[in-house]
């Protein structure tokens, strides 16, 4: 397997180099170049269809599970592609971690759905560690003060908020670097919804964020950088523009994206 611990430049967590990913012989997604900051927020934008989360699944391999699916040009991480001959992809969704747009809970206690996680990769610590393992990963996952008196309770009797704060502590507990998020508000309530972007902003400390989102407020709102995404005609997305989130929201370079975000598209 590559070595993923070699330093990079110190900046970038993830590199996208001339990335095109196909569902069979339909390429979704065309020579997307991307540099990913490390411990920023960067949202990924644009109309439906036009490949934000084929770009964001690409980024661990989760597109890999799609026996359709793959990719061409590289991705780096840590200086190395992790397309690369021999990377074991399970290594890499442990290094960057997903939290999808409909909380997915799994049917166990609270508890037991953050340390599933830690178990299957291989967790050689104590009773007394693994609880001190949930116990952070629920804080981090600013939860903990909701759950801590029932957390043999089921994952499932929560709120679709508290849901998705969950799986957010499941990943976190894993001790990935990068965590990708798919619209990860969009089946929230307004409340809820701010209550993850202001986790958002903690986790960006620790983490390095990448979201995709429909909501223009929120991708303004709650991230440095933003990508905003089209199709052309053959219905292939690619990269209209990347740059700081206030630059693209006050002043876009191109008059595709000022047309976008303003509604007069998409």
């Amino acid at each position: 397997m590559n070595d993923f611990n070699l330093s990079s430049n110190g900046h970038l967590a993830i590199e996208a180099k001339d990335l095109s990913c196909y569902y069979g012989d339909f390429r979704a997604v065309k020579n997307v170049d991307l540099d990913i900051k490390q411990h920023a927020i960067t949202a990924l934008i644009g109309p439906s269809g036009c490949g934000k989360s084929t770009v964001l699944r690409a980024f661990n391999r989760m597109n890999d599970l799609i026996p359709v699916a793959h990719a061409e040009g590289e991705i780096l991480f840590h200086g190395a592609n992790i397309y690369a001959e021999g990377v074991d992809p399970v290594e890499i969704r442990r290094r960057i971690g997903m939290v999808f747009q409909k909380p997915n809970p799994f049917p166990k206690s609270i508890y037991d759905n953050v340390a599933w996680g830690a178990k299957i990769n291989g967790f050689k610590g104590s009773k007394q560690e693994m609880d001190q393992l949930v116990e952070e990963s629920l804080r981090d996952a600013a939860i903990w003060d909701e759950v801590k008196d029932k957390l043999d309770q089921s994952g499932l009797s929560l709120s679709g908020g508290q849901q998705q704060r969950l799986c957010i502590a499941r990943t976190i507990a894993v001790k990935p670097e990068i965590i990708l998020m798919d619209e990860p508000a969009s089946a929230l309530d307004p409340i809820s919804t701010l209550r993850i972007e202001e986790l958002i902003q903690e986790l960006k400390k620790n983490y390095t964020i990448v979201i995709v989102t429909h909501n223009m407020q929120q991708a303004a709102r709650a991230s440095d950088f933003t990508a905003f995404f089209n199709m052309d005609n053959d219905r292939a997305g690619y990269l209209v523009e990347y740059n700081v989130t206030q630059t693209i929201f006050t002043s876009p370079a191109k008059e595709l994206t000022d047309q976008y975000i303003t509604g007069r598209f998409g």
